[in-house]
């Protein structure tokens, strides 16, 4: 099969190319072509190949780990007393978003309670008053 070995030599984008032509020309070609290329593992997400390059990812980041780096990949200064003033603050702005957003929070509850209550205080000033009230008629 020399054809199969050159389109696979040119690579899958040779392979989606024919599977287009097979489209336009007559659709059950394009069809057997589309089949053909995903079952036969010529694309390269499904097979072992499309793997390799997340692997490598994770091995540079890996790499970027133990070499010092953080997770987003900052490198360290070399200072260590200036990087644990940087951690340090980092943990301290940190806990204080959280607390802010605690803050906000109960300032939301709070508001929502006010509301509530002043919804059911007119609620029991209607129905009192729709009591005391003689009816028409």
């Amino acid at each position: 099969m020399p054809f199969v070995a050159k389109l696979d030599d040119l690579g899958s984008g040779a392979w989606i190319a024919l599977t287009i032509l097979g489209f336009v020309f007559w659709w059950p070609i394009g069809l057997a072509l589309l089949a053909f290329t995903f079952w036969s593992g010529r694309m390269s997400c499904w097979n072992g190949r499309g793997m390799s390059r997340w692997q490598a990812k994770m091995e540079r980041m890996r790499d970027r780990m133990d070499r010092g780096g953080d997770w987003f990949g900052a490198p360290t200064s070399g200072n260590r007393a200036f990087d644990e003033y940087r951690a340090e603050t980092i943990r301290r702005l940190e806990d204080e978003q959280r607390e802010f957003k605690d803050f906000l929070e109960r300032l939301r509850m709070a508001k929502d309670k006010a509301e509530f209550d002043q919804f059911m205080a007119e609620r029991r000033g209607r129905s009192s008053a729709d009591v005391h009230q003689p009816s028409p008629g």
